[in-house]
């Protein structure tokens, strides 16, 4: 019984050390992988842009929940939230932009109406990808 006494904290440590080991090597999602996040600027497109042909050969349709970003694969689909009222769309990508400093997403005018983004056009957003794209 003595011996298990003495082994007893030098077990507990292992332990210890064990659970660290784990917690450490739990990594964030990489770029484009689900649950990668980004934070900045979102934008929306022009209704003058209806019907033009997008990176992915798709034709605009401002109906659609649609956005442009500038690295995701096409067909990524994200959530993208409107910290300002707690709103979130999904969209899925299917062109390249924006090109404006700080903006990060290019939303269809109907993803901007559901983050009630019309009136003041670029709204501060939180972007996380809830599914992989081809890439």
């Amino acid at each position: 019984m003595r011996k298990l006494t003495h082994l007893f904290p030098h077990l507990c440590i292992l332990l210890l050390l064990a659970l660290l080991a784990t917690s450490c090597t739990t990594k964030a999602p990489a770029f484009g992988e689900r649950g990668y996040t980004e934070k900045g600027k979102a934008s929306y497109y022009s209704d003058k842009l209806r019907g033009n042909k997008m990176a992915n050969g798709d034709r605009y349709k401002p109906g659609k929940r649609t956005a442009a970003h500038k690295k995701l694969p096409f067909g990524t689909k994200v959530k993208v939230t409107n910290p300002q009222n707690g709103r979130s769309v999904k969209v899925r990508i299917t062109d390249r932009g924006p090109f404006a400093p700080g903006r990060i997403i290019d939303l269809s005018k109907s993803a901007a109406r559901k983050l009630d983004m019309e009136k003041s056009g670029i709204v501060p957003v939180q972007m996380e990808v809830v599914k992989e794209g081809k890439r």
